[in-house]
């Protein structure tokens, strides 16, 4: 199973394995799928049966998570199991409004906070593609909404299976036609073939075999949904680093030869220069559309010498893109202080140019807060997103912006893995000031955090 390119279903990895289940979908109106009826069945096949591993299995059920953190805790207790494992996905994506990239929404998901409330597939995908080859399968029951369905027609299923092992399917969302109350919902057929096919064999059947049965069974494959079949190239999940003409559809899973030098000067100027297949978000998701995209911050772009296309792939049109890649690659790849330096190199650029109330160089203070994270220092982490909400605050944002409210929930989260008591001690007087400003939408976070600052004042126990 897992990274499985054969489609045999063998196992490269041995023992119990894991299983994460996962229903998910924004409350309301905003529901396209009926994701939770997807559990049942499953949670009834016997867990060696939907693992395929005969020393048995852990099964965990997470039903409407509303905040992508836990999923994302979730996701990296299943890739830290040494066995193998399985990820079952129902539920429904979308794009969020601001880089335009893939979502799996949760309950207090909506179009205008899919960044912050939403799971990032690239979260998913930079998770679980750490694992070993031959360890994890993903397998998907979705519907697109009316923001990503497009480009993901457009791409075909490599847009998302690039650097997992995917089968399943992703279904355009039903038609909105007609009043609220009789619109149709989505029903997760494919998932209650599996589950059906599952519970009847007396082993599993190959991965690919069992996903072409499951296909033909909820009758899919007639229509116009995307069947994912476990096909997903071999390589890394690959960043937005090429926006796409109106004649290309400038997915994931596209390579070409790298461009002649000449294309360089096309690419606009970039510090540094980006490895080959970085884990990030997909371009797929970046508009095809001609017309002129929103405006957003990007970075200015210093006088260096301009970067020559990356190996295997289109000429770099976004340097912002392009820088991305380079840092979170290092990140990814353990290589901390190179990423921190990329990044601190930019917020220099930026101070120098725009200033440190800017969104250039606000910006770079998340990418910095994002890096600390990835490199295990919640504390410095959380010490970024504190000075994120208050440059939010300081250029006049309300308190319930969801970009200013979500720099507070992520200062908040990494406060509570510091475990250094004197650092903690230290973040708790800032921390407190700006959650008594921000309180978020879950009650007691202030309360929350007073609690423990207290804990922290008391003296340490010795045994």
């Amino acid at each position: 199973m897992g990274n499985d390119r054969s489609g045999t279903g063998a196992e490269t990895v041995s023992g119990p394995g894991y299983a994460l289940l996962l229903a998910a979908g924004p409350a309301g109106k905003q529901r396209l799928m009926d994701a939770a009826a997807a559990l049942p069945q499953l949670a009834a096949v016997p867990p060696a049966a939907l693992l395929g591993t005969p020393g048995g299995a852990s099964v965990v059920q997470l039903v409407d998570p509303a905040d992508p953190q836990t999923v994302l805790t979730h996701l990296r207790t299943a890739a830290a199991h040494p066995g193998p494992v399985l990820v079952h996905l129902a539920g429904q994506l979308t794009l969020d409004a601001k880089q335009r990239l893939p979502h799996l929404a949760l309950a207090r998901t909506t179009p205008r906070t899919a960044r912050y409330t939403a799971l990032p597939w690239h979260w998913l995908a930079a998770e679980l593609g750490r694992r070993p080859p031959g360890s994890t399968v993903v397998v998907a029951d979705l519907v697109a909404d009316e923001t990503a369905w497009p480009p993901l027609r457009a791409a075909g299923p490599s847009g998302l299976a690039a650097g997992l092992t995917l089968y399943g399917t992703v279904a355009p969302a039903p038609s909105k036609r007609g009043a609220p109350s009789k619109r149709e919902m989505a029903t997760p057929e494919y998932s209650r073939a599996f589950a059906g096919l599952l519970r009847g064999a007396a082993e599993r059947p190959p991965l690919v075999l069992l996903h072409q049965r499951a296909a033909l069974e909820a009758g899919l494959g007639s229509g116009p949904e995307l069947l994912l079949d476990g096909a997903g190239p071999d390589e890394a999940y690959p960043a937005p680093d090429a926006a796409p003409g109106p004649d290309a559809a400038g997915w994931a899973g596209q390579t070409g030869p790298a461009g002649a030098a000449g294309s360089a000067g096309a690419a606009g100027p970039v510090a540094v220069t980006p490895p080959s297949m970085p884990p990030g978000p997909p371009e797929s998701f970046l508009s095809a559309d001609p017309r002129p995209a929103p405006p957003s911050p990007r970075p200015p772009q210093p006088t260096h010498a301009p970067l020559p296309p990356p190996p295997r792939r289109a000429p770099v049109a976004d340097p912002l893109a392009a820088t991305h890649a380079a840092i979170f690659e290092a990140a990814n790849s353990g290589r901390h202080s190179e990423a921190a330096s990329m990044a601190a190199a930019w917020e220099q650029e930026a101070l120098r140019t725009t200033g440190p109330r800017s969104d250039e160089a606000i910006h770079w203070l998340e990418v910095r807060a994002d890096l600390s994270r990835i490199a295990g220092d919640p504390a410095r982490a959380c010490e970024l997103w504190l000075a994120v909400a208050d440059a939010r605050l300081g250029n006049g944002e309300p308190v319930g912006h969801p970009e200013v409210e979500g720099a507070v929930d992520r200062a908040h989260h990494q406060w509570q893995f510091v475990q250094d008591r004197a650092r903690a001690s230290a973040l708790a007087p800032p921390l407190m000031e700006l959650r008594s400003r921000v309180p978020g939408r879950r009650p007691g976070a202030l309360e929350a955090v007073r609690r423990r600052a207290e804990l922290l004042r008391a003296p340490a126990r010795t045994r």
